[in-house]
């Protein structure tokens, strides 16, 4: 019997790794790594210049990184926090979306008013497709037809058609649109403006309007409720919105359009990423230099995660 037991004595005192949210801190040119689990920093990784936007490839293998002010995105090996190589990316990248084909990164040239989309595996360029001022925001639909930029100063949404590489349609937004989202299986499309202080949420088979989400937050002056970046459930019922400097999170009934419930994070709240079941939804807050965990069902913040200076993108990376 002692035999038998030994490898199973073994096997339970093996170290279990549990699922990480990565947070690119932009003033720090640092990723912090969270260990879910424990909800503690775990590591703290050099990047390029001002890291902002975030994204791991279908695998997991890897991770995009927007080095902003380094003019470049970075490919990082996620187990060791090397940097395997860096990609072409135009000027000033901010955001980007990873196509479905695991292949093309579709980049926000903020400073160039382009759309930059790049071969990840021969590290080209592939076409740049002019699109408003000041692009930030970018989305992909489900079945990789359709890819938005937004554009700050244009307050525009920029419809490319992936397989000629060039827009077919342009709609108005509210002021500063930041981020956008596919949602309801691709049907619709929402979009943020931060100065406007609106979702817009779009037919995506017409690209017409089809609702506007508004947001008051009590004891707030309505110039800083700010919407920037959201999230939306597993079953696409409900999103979960940052407000900027309001220090506040909304969540959306995706139904109705209408706001249930606003719960009290950090200071500048800009982007979010839920963990692996989504019952845990982790949030950037950049002036406070914090991630704030919500329970989901409950609607509350449970833990502040003390991270670099100005948090900015997040992204969750499940048990390799």
């Amino acid at each position: 019997m002692a035999f038998l037991a030994a490898p199973a004595l073994a096997v339970s005192l093996s170290p279990v790794a549990a699922d990480e949210l990565w947070v690119t801190n932009e003033k720090d040119d640092t990723i912090s790594v969270i260990d879910i689990e424990t909800m503690e920093v775990t590591r703290t990784i050099d990047t390029g210049e001002r890291p902002r936007g975030i994204t791991f490839s279908k695998d997991y293998s890897v991770v995009y990184i927007c080095a902003s002010d380094s003019d470049t995105v970075q490919v990082m090996d996620p187990a060791t926090g090397k940097i395997l190589h860096d990609l072409p990316s135009g000027e000033d990248p901010e955001q980007f979306v990873l196509h479905p084909d695991d292949r093309h990164l579709y980049i926000a040239n903020e400073d160039d008013a382009i759309t930059t989309v790049v071969d990840t595996q021969t590290r080209s360029v592939v076409a740049q497709i002019d699109v408003g001022i000041e692009p930030e925001g970018m989305a992909v639909s489900p079945d990789g037809k359709i890819v938005i930029t937004t554009s700050e100063t244009t307050n525009m949404a920029h419809w490319i058609d992936t397989e000629k590489q060039e827009l077919f349609a342009n709609t108005l937004v509210d002021s500063r649109p930041r981020h956008a989202e596919f949602v309801k299986d691709g049907t619709e499309l929402w979009v943020s403006a931060e100065i406007g202080g609106t979702i817009t949420v779009f037919d995506v088979a017409t690209q017409a309007e089809k609702a506007k989400i508004e947001f008051e937050v009590q004891g707030v002056h309505p110039d800083r409720v700010q919407p920037v970046g959201f999230e939306m459930t597993n079953d696409d019922t409900h999103a979960f919105v940052a407000l900027g400097p309001s220090n506040h999170v909304a969540v959306v009934n995706a139904q109705t359009y209408e706001v249930e419930d606003y719960i009290l994070v950090g200071r500048r709240v800009w982007h979010m990423d839920f963990n692996a079941d989504r019952s845990l939804v982790f949030t950037t807050n950049g002036v406070s230099g914090d991630v704030t965990v919500i329970d989901v069902a409950r609607r509350e913040a449970i833990k502040s995660i003390k991270v670099g200076r100005f948090p900015w993108g997040a992204a969750f990376r499940p048990t390799p």
